[in-house]
């Protein structure tokens, strides 16, 4: 299982933004593990950089050191294609792929090399099952994925990242256009998913993060202010700009 390590993390954008300054960090197996803060404060791009879709930016610069399971990411000859395998990441709003929901978590297993019909029938259910979309959708699994209510978009393609069997989710605001019914099944769904990945999540809310952060990061303008045991941090956290956002006096 990975253990993720980030030492004196610096990102800049080309335009000279400073998004993360010198951020060191370290994210241990079976938790889920929060970065909170206000918007743009950096955490979208440190969660990019975990699997280097930060390689699309163009003219941005990083400095410092990116380690999964100790072996440096951004080291020369890095497959790229498995790095994204083992460190899956799924977006705010739901993008299924053309097609039926079968077809739409059997893509990524295909691309993979996995022909066998039994074998894909058995990933196809089991991530189903992880993401808890399988009740409701196995009597329609060859219909198409767009017909599913945007609950069941997230979880589908929080199952697809699970089919390929990843040892890192990482979830950007995957409840944010949610109903509160909704919300809560990807909530329960995480805390048993869990036991077998390492979950980073930048949450919709305070609320939420309070809710399921074993560990939580505050992050303010690209600066850690922050990292705690999830019950400290949001009952009692050290630093002053730590207890006036989790409180709500600013952000």
């Amino acid at each position: 299982m990975s253990h993720i390590s980030l030492h004196n993390l610096s990102y800049t954008y080309a335009d000279g933004t400073q998004a993360l300054k010198n951020i060191s960090l370290e994210i241990t197996p079976h938790q889920i593990f929060v970065l909170l803060g206000p918007s743009r404060g950096g955490k979208t791009t440190l969660m990019r950089l975990l699997n280097r879709l930060s390689d699309m930016v163009e003219g941005a610069t990083m400095q410092g050191k990116v380690a999964v399971s100790g072996r440096d990411i951004f080291a020369p000859h890095t497959d790229i294609y498995d790095l994204r395998r083992r460190v899956s990441m799924v977006f705010a709003v739901p993008t299924p792929l053309p097609g039926s929901i079968y077809d739409n978590l059997a893509y990524g297993l295909r691309m993979a090399g996995i022909r066998n019909h039994d074998l894909l029938d058995e990933r196809v259910e089991n991530s189903l099952r992880q993401a808890a979309l399988w009740d409701e959708v196995k009597d329609r699994l060859h219909h198409s994925a767009f017909a599913l209510s945007g609950g069941q978009k997230q979880r589908l393609c929080l199952a697809r990242s699970l089919a390929l069997e990843p040892e890192v989710i990482l979830l950007d605001n995957p409840t944010s256009g949610l109903d509160p019914l909704s919300t809560a099944t990807v909530e329960e769904s995480l805390a048993e998913l869990k036991q077998k990945y390492t979950i980073i999540m930048v949450p919709h809310s305070v609320q939420q993060a309070a809710r399921v952060a074993d560990t939580a990061a505050f992050i303010l303008d690209g600066e850690l202010i922050e990292v705690a045991d999830g019950a400290q941090l949001f009952v009692r956290p050290k630093n002053q700009r730590t207890e006036d956002y989790v409180t709500g006096r600013f952000g």
